[in-house]
C-alpha cells in the first residue's frame, strides 16, 4: 500500500472498549479515543476540512442505558463534548462540511444536531421501529435512512437543516417505501455507482437497488446470508458485501459483469473468512485495498486485485461494532507513538527533547487554532472578492435590462406611429 503525508486511517469501535485508529499504510495504531460504548453503525467522520473535523460516536451509558453522542479530536483521547440526545441513538451520519450530524433513534425518528453545539435543529419521526442506518448522497441534497420496519425514507437535508415552517411529516419525506422484508443493515450511493441510484442491504440476505429520484426498485441481488454493510469499487463496475458468514462476498453493478461471468457466477466470495460475521467494509487506496471488520474483534486489509489479505490490524477489542475510514487527516505521531506505553516512559521521552508532556499538549490545540484562524481569514478575502464579483455582474445585468427595455420601448412607439 502506498504511503503519503497524511495516510488513511482506518477507526474501529466497540460496544466494549476505545475507538482505536490505524494507519492503514503500515498497521500502526495512532491513536486511541475512550469513554464510549458504541452501538453498531454508531462511528463517523465529520468534517473533511483541515481544523473543523472531529471523530462523532453514539454512546449508550452501561450503568442507566441513556444516550448520547461524543465528540472527538484528533490530538486528545477523550471526548471534549458530549451531545445530549432526546433518545438513545445508534447510526450516525454527518454532512460533507461537518456542520450536521444526524442520529438515528431507537423510536424511529432522524434527530438532526448542529456541530460542534450539539443542538437539536430537528426530531423526525421516519420510521415505526428503530432506525438502523443513514447516509448522505454524493452531492450532499438527501439524507437516506433505513430501518427494522424494512422501510427506507429519503428526505431534502434542506428540510432538516433549516426552518421549513412545514410540520407535516408526510410533507418533509420526499419518498418513503417498503425495501425488504426485515431490517436494513446499510445503504450506500455515489462512487462507482450511478449518482441517481443507492444500494440497500438487509437482514433478510439481500442487496437491492433503488431509483433515488423514483424511489423505484430497479434490481435484487440474492445472498447465502445476512449482509451487514456495502463497499463501492471506485472505479469497477463490483461492490462487495459484508456478510454474516464471516466471508466478503463481491457482486455487480451490471448484469452480466464480464468477471463474474468469466468465474461462472452470479456472486464471487473472497477465500479468506473471519470467525465471525464481518460488519463492515471499506474501499481504501483508490480501490486497491479492501478492510473488512469482524464481531470476532479481527481486522483485515486486502489487496483486491488478488483476493488476499496483506496484513491483520492488532485486535484491540474484544468486538466491533463499526468501521468507518478517514484521509487527509494529520494525526498526532507524538500521541501516537506512546500509545500504550507506560506515562514514565512518556514523560522521560518528553524531557529528552526539553518540553515537558503538559507544554506539549496545551501548545498543540493553539498551533491548530492560529491555522485555523489563517485559513478563516483567507476564506474572508476570498467571500468578499466573490461578492464583489457578484455584484459587479448584477450591475451589469441591470443595465442590459434596461437597455433592451429601451430598445422594446422604441420598437413600441415605432409600430405607432406606422
Amino acid at each position: 500500500m502506498s504511503s503519503s503525508s497524511s495516510p488513511e486511517i482506518v477507526l474501529t469501535s466497540s460496544p466494549d472498549g476505545p475507538i482505536v485508529a490505524y494507519d492503514a499504510s503500515s498497521g500502526t495504531i495512532v491513536a486511541q479515543f475512550t469513554g464510549s460504548r458504541s452501538p453498531r453503525r454508531g462511528l463517523t467522520v465529520v468534517g473533511k476540512d483541515f481544523g473543523k473535523t472531529y471523530i462523532a460516536a453514539s454512546h449508550i451509558s452501561p450503568t442507566t442505558a441513556s444516550g448520547s453522542i461524543h465528540l472527538y479530536n484528533w490530538w486528545s483521547s477523550t471526548a471534549f463534548h458530549s451531545l445530549p440526545v432526546p433518545e438513545p441513538v445508534a447510526p450516525l451520519a454527518a454532512s460533507f462540511d461537518g456542520l450536521y450530524l444526524f442520529a438515528g433513534g431507537i423510536s424511529g425518528s432522524v434527530h438532526t444536531l448542529s456541530v460542534p453545539s450539539g443542538n437539536v435543529l430537528k426530531s423526525l419521526p421516519a420510521h415505526n421501529k428503530p432506525v438502523t442506518c443513514l447516509g448522505v448522497n454524493h452531492d450532499e441534497s438527501l439524507l437516506i435512512s433505513g430501518s427494522d420496519d424494512g422501510t427506507i425514507a429519503i428526505v431534502p437535508i434542506f428540510q432538516l437543516v433549516g426552518d421549513s415552517g412545514c410540520e407535516n411529516v408526510e410533507d418533509l419525506i420526499l419518498h418513503k417505501f417498503a425495501a425488504h422484508s426485515d431490517s436494513v443493515t446499510a445503504i450506500v450511493s455515489g462512487t462507482g455507482l450511478c449518482y441517481s441510484q443507492i444500494i440497500s442491504c438487509s437482514t433478510d440476505s439481500t442487496c437491492k437497488f433503488w431509483s433515488l429520484r423514483r424511489g423505484t426498485h430497479l434490481r435484487t441481488v440474492v445472498f447465502p446470508c445476512t449482509i451487514s454493510g456495502i463497499a463501492l469499487h471506485p472505479t469497477e463496475p463490483e461492490f462487495y458485501a459484508a456478510g454474516s458468514d464471516g466471508s466478503v462476498h463481491i457482486g455487480s453493478f451490471m448484469i452480466g459483469s464480464r468477471k463474474l461471468v468469466i468465474q461462472g457466477n452470479e456472486l464471487m466470495t473472497l477465500p479468506h473468512t473471519h470467525s465471525s460475521a464481518v460488519v463492515s467494509v471499506v474501499m481504501l487506496n483508490g480501490g486497491r485495498n479492501l478492510v473488512s471488520a469482524s464481531e470476532d474483534g479481527s481486522v483485515w486489509i486486502w489487496e483486491v486485485g488478488v483476493g488476499q489479505v496483506i496484513m491483520a490490524l492488532g485486535n484491540e477489542m474484544a468486538s466491533i461494532s463499526d468501521l468507518v475510514s478517514a484521509t487527509g487527516i494529520s494525526y498526532n505521531k507524538g500521541h501516537s507513538s506512546e500509545v500504550g506505553k507506560s506515562s514514565a516512559k512518556e514523560s522521560a521521552k518528553c524531557d529528552d527533547i526539553g518540553f515537558s508532556c503538559e507544554e506539549l499538549i496545551m501548545s498543540m490545540p493553539a498551533r491548530q487554532m492560529i491555522e485555523m484562524e489563517d485559513l478563516l481569514k483567507v476564506a474572508a478575502k476570498d467571500r468578499s472578492r466573490a461578492i464583489d464579483t457578484l455584484e459587479s455582474a448584477i450591475a451589469i445585468y441591470e443595465k442590459l435590462l434596461e437597455l433592451i427595455l429601451k430598445e422594446a420601448k422604441k420598437g413600441t412607439h415605432s409600430s405607432k406611429q406606422r
